[in-house]
């Protein structure tokens, strides 16, 4: 049974790891390089991310610099964050691209804090589709009259337990998040 709860929490910590990439895509009016994380540049025919392309640099709050380590590619990775679709215009000089982050409006702020909490319930109920699956898996167990009744008590038990703790990270992480988008 402890190979069940062992995959229960790998399984539920995919989850929040899951969100956290989520949230990291979400711009909250600070300059934040994880936000090219999905950036693409077709680079010699190659789709390749952009931190590998180039340097990425927070100089200021709310600016983000991109360096190409070749040149001849700033166009290309112009080009690339634009097709992202992160709500930023780049601001090309030739050799360096900036992003400038503006503040946020308050309806806008709302609609990310909207947008974080579809998010983290999204996460929760994804992690009580791995608590299903788990107490399934231990109800298999005592239908094959591998376990005793007692022991799938104690299972279904344990299950829970492993779940409310990661239901309640998965709340913290997006109050967290909600909080920083709401401070100004």
């Amino acid at each position: 049974m402890d190979r069940i709860f062992d995959k229960t929490k790998e399984r539920m910590e995919k989850c929040l790891d899951s969100l956290d990439r989520d949230f990291q895509t979400i711009r909250a009016g600070r300059a934040n390089p994880k936000i090219l994380n999905n950036v693409m540049v077709e680079y010699y025919g190659t789709p390749t991310p952009l931190n590998q392309l180039a340097g990425i640099s927070v100089p200021e709050p709310r600016l983000l610099t991109v360096q190409p380590y070749d040149a001849s590619i700033v166009k290309d990775v112009e080009k690339a964050i634009n097709m992202a679709d992160i709500g930023i215009n780049p601001q090309n000089d030739g050799k360096v691209i900036r992003l400038n982050f503006p503040q946020l409006t308050e309806e806008h702020r709302k609609n990310l804090v909207k947008d974080v909490s579809k998010r983290g319930e999204e996460a929760k109920v994804a992690i009580r589709n791995v608590r299903r699956d788990s107490m399934d898996d231990v109800k298999k167990l005592k239908k094959d009259n591998e376990i005793t009744e007692d022991d799938l008590k104690d299972g279904e038990k344990k299950i829970q337990d492993i779940t409310d703790s990661y239901i309640k990270q998965a709340e913290e992480m997006t109050k967290n998040k909600e909080t920083e988008i709401l401070s100004i």
